[in-house]
């Protein structure tokens, strides 16, 4: 345990001096890096796709479900998005040094707010090989170091795709532990940096419930909270079926192991009858298993679909979960009081959709719905920083301090005041 904690304090002080050059490097300085590092993954794929393919092998055959699989794998098309994500982030406006407030106070100082950066960032993630070139890219353009500690099950290609950064990182003139990681799978190196408050300056862990929650119970660094994905989609009793249906199987099926993935649907009674027939046919045709309340379940079997082997019973605890697998929980409510109660609930704040006719309906949705992303006849699966014009993203939080739902470059800045005086003394 010493040793552990001796080598994650090591390599986090290194980080930590390293980020201080890139605190005050000019914005060329660092675009050219993250440009750099975009390139760097593309020379690397033929490593990375072989790191990779040795951590997919080990997850197979340790039974890892698909949705966890799907996460885990990296292909040449996800590779290039990577890279593309990272030259998507260098074009943005440079995060750094925005006057976010002048003016003069009463005594004639002259005082700006500006943006500057953290400084170290942890990051703590799961089997999500791609959070490694996000996470690095964004702290690089916003002039802040990383030390990343990835899950065990991605441990190989993590490391693959930091090393070919950090090369990158080193060719443009900067420390190239500015982007380190750990290189340990042993499980107290997570717990030596929740420790390291006051060289770390903020942790963000992203993967389950689990990691999340250990991480905001024990960690003495500040915690930047990303959350797990129960989204709902509600069909409201004006919706058009048509418009419905597609929306429900791409915020479904589109990619099961992420979290902005549907989790939960609500139906309006009004428009059960019709309704859940349809829904349940689909759903099924898709490959999904359906847990459902006792109307659905009614439904279910009425389209001839098999209890046990197509469909069960929900259950209290089905609401609330976040299946990451081709399984979803259909739920008649009453009316859209019902439905945004619910949703308030059972929601973890991440994503949620109404499908309506009702224009007056999808704004009360909007404005009534506690989460980071509210949608009106649209797929919860937008809410993606490249998607919302972000460039890659960090995560998605479902906290309400400092950031809240995508959030990239401009949530790893801070601010301090300058203020410029001619002698002045307080009185």
């Amino acid at each position: 345990m010493e040793d552990i904690a001796t080598y994650v304090e090591g390599l986090a002080a290194a980080a930590k001096a390293a980020s201080r050059p890139l605190g005050f490097a000019s914005n060329e300085q660092r675009v050219a890096a993250v440009r750099a590092m975009a390139t760097a993954l593309r020379d690397a794929e033929p490593t990375i796709l072989e790191q990779n393919g040795l951590d997919m092998d080990a997850a197979a055959k340790a039974g890892t479900n698909a949705g966890l699989l799907d996460r885990l794998k990296l292909t040449h098309e996800r590779i290039e998005g990577m890279a593309s994500g990272l030259e998507k982030l260098a074009e943005l406006p440079d995060p750094m040094g925005r006057v976010l407030e002048h003016r003069t106070i009463d005594c004639g100082l002259d005082l700006q707010k500006v943006s500057v950066p953290l400084g170290l960032v942890a990051m703590v993630y799961e089997a999500r090989p791609n959070v490694t070139a996000d996470a690095a890219g964004i702290c690089i353009r916003t002039g802040n170091a990383c030390i990343l500690r990835g899950g065990s099950m991605a441990q190989r290609s993590c490391v693959a795709i930091a090393h070919a950064l950090a090369d990158a990182v080193e060719a443009c003139g900067f420390s190239r532990e500015a982007v380190s990681i750990i290189e340990t799978t042993d499980r107290a190196a997570t717990g030596a940096l929740m420790g390291l408050r006051g060289i770390v300056d903020v942790l963000i862990p992203r993967g389950g419930a689990g990691l999340i929650q250990r991480c905001v119970k024990e960690s003495l660094v500040p915690v930047i909270e990303t959350g797990t994905g129960n989204c709902h989609i509600y069909l409201h009793k004006d919706v058009d079926m048509q418009k419905a249906l597609p929306i429900i199987v791409n915020a479904k099926t589109q990619r099961v192991g992420v979290c902005n993935a549907a989790e939960s649907l609500l139906v309006d009674d009004a428009v059960a009858d019709a309704a859940l027939p349809q829904v349940v046919k689909t759903l099924h045709e898709h490959g999904v298993f359906i847990h459902g309340d006792a109307m659905t379940c009614a439904a279910a079997a009425a389209a001839g679909l098999a209890e046990g082997a197509d469909y069960v019973p929900a259950t209290e605890q089905d609401w609330g979960r976040e299946y990451l697998a081709l399984e979803m929980s259909v739920k008649v409510v009453a009316d859209e009081d019902e439905a945004i109660a619910h949703i308030n609930r059972y929601g973890t704040g991440h994503s949620e959709a109404i499908v309506t006719e009702d224009t007056a309906a999808g704004e009360r949705f909007l404005r009534e719905v506690d989460a980071s992303s509210v949608y009106v006849n649209a797929s919860t699966r937008f809410t993606d920083g490249g998607e919302f014009g972000l460039g890659a993203e960090i995560g998605i939080s479902t906290q309400k301090l400092h950031a809240r739902g995508p959030f990239a470059a401009e949530a790893l800045t801070t601010y301090k005041y300058e203020i410029r005086g001619c002698g002045q003394t307080r009185p």
